[in-house]
């Protein structure tokens, strides 16, 4: 055993306790089924699917299926909390429908890409390590019980305030961060299938005012989904408002913008117009580009 399989032995027991950690103070206020906190249920329930599909992904060392159960657990959890819960209401709805749309939008978008590209490099060294190919679907897990956190507690809360300001500015900055982040994959997915543009980078569009505007734009409707549902939030639960937080640190952080910056930087790093493109574009921030450029 290596050292990287044993450091993926000593994080998972790690994960579930985050996991469980996110399940106790969600919980709090939360209705019950079966005197179990439905928000416990829920988070429960995102580990539970991801660990159903391991195991057929590892035993036929496959990674097809990675994103598509992500979306499918987003919509599964949502469902089960809006559906389980005694005292369903407008707010419990709306989120729903928010997140329903988003997550059938990106998976769609993602199973569709891994099947033109026919693999997806990332699970290269993950798919023959056991440990390491199940930490990475019991951290997709727990992705999916922090993003979805403030809106399970929401939905599962026993307090429910009416909608009102909150819920119209929540629902104006997801339409920001959902028309953002299509209109990003659009721009890059039509770039990618013209054959001129083979082997070349995107700086066009959105991407010529951020190298990640998708990013960003799923970090702002995941804030939106937090505005919409803080008024049902109380005590403990107040704690699940770190849903986009969490979404900024992974995809900035973790597995988003350091990976995909690595692997652009050991493919196209030292060629001229592409360290100017660095150098006068944003990281993430959509914004104009800066006048500089490297010699």
């Amino acid at each position: 055993m290596n050292s990287e399989d044993r450091r993926a032995i000593i994080a998972l027991p790690v994960v579930l306790l985050v996991g469980a950690g996110l399940a106790f103070a969600g919980s709090q206020g939360s209705a019950s089924v079966a005197n179990i906190p439905l928000f416990a249920l829920c988070i429960g329930l995102a580990f539970l699917v991801q660990w159903l599909v391991f195991i057929p992904s590892y035993i036929f060392q496959t990674e097809t299926y990675f994103d598509l159960t992500g979306s499918i657990t987003y919509l599964t959890v949502m469902a089960a909390a809006v559906f389980l819960t005694p005292q369903r209401d407008a707010r419990a709805i709306l989120l729903l429908v928010l997140v329903a749309i988003w997550a059938l939008r990106l998976g769609s978008f993602l199973f569709m890409r891994i099947q033109r590209a026919g693999k997806d490099g990332r699970f290269d060294e993950l798919k023959p390590s056991f440990p390491r190919f199940l930490l990475t679907w019991t951290l997709q897990g727990l992705w999916v019980s922090f993003s979805t956190a403030a809106a399970l507690a929401a939905i599962t809360s026993e307090l429910k305030p009416e909608l009102g300001l909150f819920a119209i500015i929540g629902g104006i900055v997801w339409l920001l961060g959902f028309g953002i982040e299509v209109v990003a994959d659009t721009q890059k997915t039509r770039f990618r299938a013209d054959p001129e543009n083979s082997g070349k980078f995107i700086q066009s569009g959105l991407w010529s005012w951020s190298r990640h505007p998708n990013y960003f734009g799923e970090i702002v409707l995941w804030i939106g989904i937090a505005i919409i549902a803080f008024p049902a939030l109380r005590g403990w639960q107040l704690l699940t408002l770190i849903s986009p937080i969490f979404v900024t640190i992974l995809l900035t952080r973790i597995s988003g913008v350091p990976l995909l910056e690595a692997r652009a930087d050991e493919k196209w790093g030292g060629q001229p117009d592409y360290e100017n493109y660095k150098a006068k574009t944003s990281v993430l921030i959509p914004m104009p580009p800066s006048p500089t450029e490297t010699s």
